[in-house]
């Protein structure tokens, strides 16, 4: 059973950065696609990046390129988002996910879901 623990949310300015990480256990895939997820209040889930550990391929949100950036630590089996040059409509609960089809940032294709970490940037 794949398990995955976000950390590192909190709540920042705008302009400021905050990084997430998503740990990763119960799996034996040498390669899988994991990403960050956001949910606002009264918004439905939205894909924010993603990649494919395999080849390292990232994936991103229009609404995030140039700004965040998701990497890998495989010695870790950890994943990360770091968020730069953050604004108030970046505010959402942020969710790691893991098994999706490489390149996609639909929640739907992805099997394995972490609780959550909240972010909150305030103007």
């Amino acid at each position: 059973q794949v398990q995955l623990v976000e950390s590192g949310g909190g709540s920042v300015q705008a302009g400021g950065s905050l990084r997430l990480s998503c740990a990763a256990s119960g799996y034996t895939y040498s390669s899988i696609s994991m990403g960050w997820f956001r949910q606002a209040p009264g918004e439905e889930r939205e894909g924010v990046a993603a990649i494919y550990t395999g080849a390292g391929s990232t994936y991103y949100a229009d609404s995030v390129k140039g700004r965040f950036t998701i990497s890998q630590d495989n010695a870790k089996n950890t994943v990360y988002l770091q968020m730069n040059s953050l604004k108030p409509e970046d505010t959402a609960m942020y969710y790691c996910a893991a098994g999706g089809w490489v390149g996609s940032l639909s929640p739907a294709d992805f099997g394995y879901w972490g609780q959550g970490t909240q972010v909150t940037v305030s103007s």
